[in-house]
């Protein structure tokens, strides 16, 4: 698993299916293959931050360097992790954990007022400048 020109076992499936809690059929684990496999153009068994910013929607997301370093070497086990937090079927704490990650920019376990601006900063780009963002401070 994990290699460009391997194919997935019913023991792989079922596995993934686990480590990712059922939140995907074994048939949407078979089409996540093959999308992981189309990005893992040199079939390395793991997709690296250039591969994922060739998907227009990922690059395009105001977001995506955030999350580029919480996908950067993921192999298909983790990938589908990965995007299990983006399922209809996930649970709320699932996807309120993803989006800590996205705001806790500093990796300390604490979303703070820099995160915040931080964050703010990658959604606003040059629609807002510093000193406009700083206002936030009373407010937060």
């Amino acid at each position: 698993m994990g290699n460009a020109s391997s194919t997935l076992t019913q023991y792989d499936i079922e596995e993934v299916q686990e480590h990712c809690n059922n939140l995907f059929s074994q048939q949407e684990i078979v089409s996540l293959y093959q999308r992981f496999c189309q990005l893992d153009r040199n079939a390395k068994g793991f997709i690296s931050a250039d591969e994922f910013l060739s998907v227009p929607e990922f690059a395009m997301n105001p977001l995506s360097q955030r999350l580029l370093k919480m996908v950067d070497g993921l192999n298909f086990k983790e990938f589908v992790a990965f995007l299990s937090a983006f399922s209809a079927k996930a649970s709320m704490p699932q996807k309120i954990e993803l989006i800590f990650k996205v705001y806790d920019t500093d990796r300390n376990g604490k979303v703070t007022f820099n995160d915040i601006l931080d964050v703010l900063r990658d959604l606003s780009g040059t629609f807002m400048s510093d000193k406009q963002r700083e206002v936030l401070r009373g407010y937060i």
